[in-house]
């Protein structure tokens, strides 16, 4: 006797979980393998170079078998924190002149009047421009990638080889001040240190008063070698307040006077036998910034920061046929300024050759050699090798010094690069790997033979000889210079360029998985159809054909170099475009819908809202000249848009906390949980008025108001928030319910979560969350509303497909309404500060690999 109809149709539907998820582990390779090619991994190598380590014997020449000796007793590094390139160079170099422009004059004239010992350099980071990164950068001479991005926020302790370990590890004392992360990055590397927290955006000025309490004093002390002073002031202010603002000048400003001082203590003691008799002054910044004062990208903007490099004492005047004399120009006095250009990847490589330490193992960097021939103890006439010439000059001599460093250099890259190659698991191409070689062992072959033909004295005549050494040494340098600049090349294509074949797979595995739930969900909705409706179904295919060129149309964008910023607008296009197709829909039919029309005028307002969340937000309500709503206000005028802005946040909070209430007095029957949720969530709601009112001008000069407003008013609605959650918990737990439907406890719970958490969301997302969330409710009662009709118009029971796709579009609209977008600069640090003056990580990985 076989089962009845209803059996095996029990039967059929309980196999399709089991579909579902094949399909999700499908799709879930899918995204797998696109990932794989998108975040590329790099090997941390745990391997640290050694004052004992040398080239072998037969591998190079005799002068190429030791370290670099020391150039410099000591080193002082400031840094100042999102330092933009045209902080620095002249005004007179760029097209047009700024008000941030020419505010660092002690350093313009510097490199004006002392051309033979100041130079300003551009200098070029390589991406993730966040602090962190550029600091792990600087100091090992490697390549961050963009998975290290998650490590912004509470860093681990840096495990490869680095400058600093190189500098303790051979008795370099080094005392450092400022900004926290090199605590982070180095606990136990500093002799003395001054840390300061650093993340907090709104606060200007703790970072960079604790640096100037203790900069000057310690310029006067024997104590140390390498004096680190990191200043935060430019990098919160851009944050805040945007480059072109008053507060970033006055940094700027005040930075000038700081570099004054510090000249001028160094000046002073660099007399003979003086503290800073042979000191190097660097001034740099670790990354640069947009003109919203964001950074962590790879725009101009971000990449170019500045370098600063000021000897004490003066080398001799053969150092300007070593500088770089092709960007030059007159700054605004009409003094010449040159300014060269150096990648931040030879900073490390660098500094270590000057102060005579090991180079880091997993450096792959340059000697700059403009940099190093700053230091006017490069040019004293020594050589590492015992059979140096002895008739040169002084450009000849550092020359041959420069190349010995060079060779070193070539050597310890070479040995990372076996090294790496060996023992990470994803290398680098067989045939790259056979040119860099060749480019090595060529350039290692003639080493012998260029110092053989340089230190002769017994073939040719003295001219010629002369004009060998004028030719062989550059050329030599050129051979080195070629092979790190390679491996350079080939280093950034293999950790910061994407492998295409791999997010080809997933990619082109990603469609078959669309199209395989696609034709899952039809068949799905033909089998639970009942046989006299069957015929409705039909009329669901169209609806889904569009919803699925809907998903293509977005997909496609995602193929466009700027869909990260446009993909806000994208989404809010096709939404509108749902709208607009569901209203033709209806009208056709005859059937007009007041919901279609609402849907499709609330996208209007979703697209203004999207273009102010995603400029600049700013601490006051001032209109700007590019501003979304600025041809509004040159109708009302300005002080009355002032004046909405002001007043607006809050009226939209009222509608919100009505809404929620009305719903919550519907939702919740038992009268002790109502009302206790109730009066929480309007005290919550009255905090987060009074916490903006705070920050207004009404405020400004009463400062008890202002201190409750702005840290216990968003403490008030954490708390409470955490308070009705626990107590709703409670009562579901001890609380007799059994004779509640299902639906109805559900729909309990989902009230007060709603109760409880959005008090806090809103907090959080600032001034323009009422907004959001008005746009978000009155969203989802038209897609609620459309689709209770689609279903009684159709008769079918599952889902309306374009529905679906609408609530997506929704969801990321919301998103960037909220003032988010992503990129690394679309960050809103802001939030972390809300209520809280500081915030401490309370559990952070510590991984050995990097993506």
């Amino acid at each position: 006797m076989s089962p009845p109809a209803s059996h095996r149709r029990r039967s059929r539907l309980l196999r399709w979980p089991l579909v579902f998820v094949a399909i999700l582990a499908f799709h879930s390779l899918a995204v797998y393998l696109f990932t794989r090619g998108f975040l590329l991994t790099r090997t941390e190598l745990d391997l640290h170079s050694s004052r004992d380590d040398h080239p072998p014997q037969g591998d190079v020449s005799a002068a190429c078998t030791s370290w670099p000796p020391p150039a410099v007793d000591r080193l002082v590094i400031v840094v100042l924190d999102a330092l933009r390139f045209d902080f620095v160079a002249p005004s007179t170099f760029f097209p047009e002149k700024h008000p941030w422009m020419d505010k660092l004059q002690v350093l313009q004239k510097l490199a004006a009047n002392e051309k033979t010992s100041a130079r300003i350099f551009k200098a070029l980071a390589d991406p993730p421009t966040t602090s962190l990164q550029r600091l792990k950068a600087l100091t090992t001479g490697g390549l961050p990638t963009f998975i290290d991005v998650g490590n912004s926020f509470g860093a681990p302790a840096i495990v490869e080889d680095n400058i600093m370990h190189q500098l303790v590890k051979n008795g370099k004392r080094v005392v450092m001040m400022g900004d926290d992360t090199w605590i982070q990055l180095y606990p136990e590397h500093f002799n003395k240190s001054f840390p300061y927290p650093s993340f907090n955006v709104k606060d200007l000025d703790t970072v960079d008063n604790g640096v100037i309490e203790h900069l000057l004093p310690s310029l006067h002390n024997n104590d140390w070698d390498v004096l680190i002073a990191h200043f935060l002031g430019v990098d919160h202010a851009g944050h805040i307040f945007g480059v072109d603002s008053t507060p970033m000048i006055q940094k700027l400003e005040q930075y000038n006077k700081i570099l004054e001082g510090v000249i001028d203590t160094l000046r002073s003691l660099s007399k003979p036998g003086g503290t800073h008799e042979n000191t190097l002054l660097l001034v740099m910044g670790d990354h640069g910034q947009t003109l919203n004062g964001d950074h962590g990208g790879g725009t101009a903007e971000e990449v170019e920061t500045s370098l600063f490099a000021w000897s004490p004492k003066t080398p001799p005047d053969a150092v300007l046929s070593v500088l770089d004399h092709s960007s030059c120009n007159v700054d605004q006095h009409g003094e010449e300024v040159c300014i060269s250009t150096m990648h931040q990847l030879d900073f490390a490589a660098t500094i270590s050759a000057l102060l005579g330490i090991p180079f880091p193992f997993g450096s792959i960097g340059r000697v700059n050699p403009e940099l190093y021939a700053l230091s006017t103890g490069t040019w004293v006439n020594q050589t590492m090798g015992t059979d140096a010439c002895t008739s040169q000059n002084d450009l000849e001599a550092w020359m041959r010094r420069y190349a010995e460093v060079l060779c070193v250099n070539c050597w310890q890259v070479k040995r990372y690069i076996d090294q790496y190659s060996a023992t990470s698991v994803i290398g680098f191409p067989s045939e790259d790997l056979q040119h860099i070689t060749n480019l090595y062992s060529r350039a290692q072959a003639n080493w012998s033979a260029s110092l053989r033909f340089t230190c002769s004295s017994e073939t040719g005549s003295q001219d010629k000889l002369e004009e060998g050494k004028r030719s062989v040494l550059p050329q030599q340098i050129d051979a080195y210079t070629d092979f790190l600049k390679t491996f350079a090349k080939l280093a950034r294509s293999a950790w910061t360029e994407f492998d295409l074949w791999s997010m080809g797979i997933g990619l082109l595995l990603m469609i078959l998985s669309v199209i395989i739930q696609a034709y899952t969900l039809v068949k799905l909705n033909t089998i639970c159809q009942p046989s006299d409706q069957k015929s409705a179904s039909s009329s669901i295919i169209g609806k889904l054909v569009f919803a699925f060129a809907l998903v293509a149309i977005r997909a496609a964008s995602f193929l466009s170099n700027s869909y990260i910023l446009a993909e806000g607008r994208v989404a809010n296009f096709l939404l509108a475009t749902s709208c607009i197709t569901s209203m033709w829909h209806s009208m056709v039919k005859g059937k007009f819908s007041i919901e279609n029309f609402v849907f499709l005028f609330l996208n209007i307002f979703t697209r203004f809202g999207i273009d102010i969340g995603m400029s600049k937000q700013s601490p006051a309500p001032a209109i700007t000249k590019d501003h979304s709503v600025n041809a509004i206000c040159k109708i009302f005028g300005v002080s009355s848009c002032n004046i909405l802005l002001e007043i607006f946040p809050s009226i939209s909070l009222a509608f919100v906390a009505y809404i929620i209430l009305k719903f919550l007095s519907h939702a919740i029957c038992q009268r002790f949980l109502k009302y206790f949720v109730s009066c929480g969530t309007m005290v919550s709601y009255v905090s987060i008025a009074f916490h903006w009112a705070s920050e207004t001008t009404l405020f400004s000069h009463a400062g008890i108001v202002q201190g409750f407003g702005r840290s216990l008013a968003p403490r008030f609605v954490y708390a409470i928030g955490g308070l009705s959650l626990a107590i709703s918990a409670l009562y579901r737990i001890f609380s007799p319910s059994d004779h509640l439907k299902m639906n109805k406890r559900i729909t309990i719970l989902a009230a007060v979560m709603i109760c409880s958490w959005s008090p806090t969301i809103l907090v959080l997302l600032g001034k323009q969350g009422p907004f959001v969330a008005l746009i978000c409710m009155t969203g989802a009662w038209c897609i609620i509303k459309l689709q209770q009709k689609c279903r009684r118009d159709s008769g079918l029971s599952v889902a309306d497909p374009v529905s679906v796709i609408q609530w997506s579009f929704l969801a990321v609209c919301l998103f960037y309404l909220t003032g988010h977008w992503c990129t690394f600069d679309g960050l809103r640090y802001g939030a972390a500060f809300i209520g809280f003056d500081h915030f401490h990580i309370i559990r952070q990985a510590h991984p050995r690999t990097t993506g």
